[in-house]
């Protein structure tokens, strides 16, 4: 019963939040130009462009039917959330997590970028939460495994950030913390899960879609994977973990 009245609520309000999707990436503002550019254009030389200039935030806010297609999506993505941590502590950052997420994937899926405007101000939600979590039950042991989980998550991206920087973008680091404290606060089979099924899907189904030609084969923006390995690891984390171990 609590399973399905976490659901219930989980997937209502996170429908109801997904439906202001349009109004956060609308919010979002366009980035700075580089600073050669700006130079280039102060001394009258003509400015490097990229291949394709970025879509304007404004422009992916006014897709035809994203309020309501957000939330849809929020209302699936809210209630199989809620199915499976039932009317715990954890909604409390999981149900608005829905919403900034699915802001984050369409934004990084269309543009190849995660605004810090986003992440900074969801990195503060997820860090007061669990601490109020902490303080209400008196359960430090979540408190520090989330603490654990955003050393493991945040330095696993931030190495591979190091080594490779053509590989991955500084906004999929920030964004890894974030995912670390939420899943590591949950559990370790969720962590493990949730981390490693963002590579794991990254690979295969960017692969697939650069094969499909939906994706530049040379790149493609890993926020998508990240965030929906996340998901399967809140879903699937535990039971995946006990089938394996039994």
């Amino acid at each position: 019963m609590s399973d399905l009245a976490g659901a219930a609520l989980a997937g209502g309000l996170a429908a109801g939040l997904s439906l202001l999707v349009p109004s956060i990436i609308a919010r979002i503002p366009e980035p700075e130009p580089e600073q050669d550019e700006v130079r280039g254009e102060a001394e009258g030389e003509e400015p490097d462009k990229p291949d394709e200039p970025k879509e304007p935030y404004a422009a992916i806010a006014a897709l035809p039917g994203l309020a309501w297609k957000a939330g849809l999506a929020g209302l699936l993505v809210g209630a199989a959330v809620g199915a499976c941590v039932g009317l715990t502590w954890p909604l409390l950052y999981l149900v608005p997590l829905v919403p900034i997420g699915i802001a984050l994937a369409l934004v990084d899926w269309r543009t190849r970028l995660l605004p810090t405007r986003v992440i900074a101000p969801t990195y503060a939600l997820v860090v007061v939460a669990v601490l109020v979590i902490a303080a209400v039950t008196g359960e430090t042991g979540d408190l520090k495994r989330a603490g654990l989980g955003w050393l493991v998550a945040g330095g696993l991206y931030l190495l591979l950030w190091v080594v490779y920087p053509r590989g991955m973008g500084y906004g999929d680091v920030r964004l890894s913390g974030i995912l670390g404290i939420t899943l590591g606060h949950l559990g370790w089979a969720e962590l493990l899960v949730g981390v490693y099924g963002g590579f794991l899907l990254g690979g295969v189904l960017g692969g697939v879609l650069s094969l499909l030609r939906r994706v530049d084969r040379k790149g493609y923006p890993f926020g998508p994977f990240m965030l929906l390995g996340a998901l399967v690891g809140v879903v699937l984390g535990q039971p995946l973990i006990d089938a394996l171990y039994s």
